[in-house]
């Protein structure tokens, strides 16, 4: 199993939003480097949901539930798409500003390329920011 994060504006797509619906589709990725994460996203891998803006802080946890697939809305064919289902919601969210702070996060992709919208996270790091979470 891999783990990743992806980001969200929470008033285009929330956590609230993904609960609603279970499950859905994970679209609209148009940067090179995070539609390649997902083309190696795996069904079963787990995923961090980030809501953006203000708020910058992990939610919640979703699963890939269909690998990577055309995105009906790209019309150069390039971009594609992957379904994610709602696992749980992290019982205390955790910032930007906690991941910053916590040193042995200093190597994610979330600190170093801030606008980056889907990535990988290091099975270490998954662990560490669950706990930081509240999830154990």
């Amino acid at each position: 199993m891999a783990y990743w994060l992806v980001k969200s504006e929470p008033g285009s797509w929330s956590w609230q939003d993904q609960t609603k619906v279970g499950a859905t589709n994970w679209d609209g990725v148009r940067n090179p480097q995070a539609t390649s994460f997902l083309r190696s996203m795996r069904k079963g891998d787990r995923v961090f949901f980030y809501h953006s803006g203000d708020e910058r802080q992990i939610v919640g946890v979703v699963e890939v539930v269909k690998e990577f697939y055309p995105d009906p809305k790209d019309t150069s064919g390039r971009f594609g798409m992957v379904d994610l289902k709602t696992v749980t919601e992290l019982p205390k969210p955790v910032t930007l500003a906690a991941v910053k702070a916590e040193k042995r996060l200093a190597n994610l992709a979330l600190v170093k390329q801030s606008r980056l919208s889907v990535m990988p996270i290091d099975e270490a790091s998954w662990k560490l920011i669950s706990r930081m979470g509240g999830l154990t």
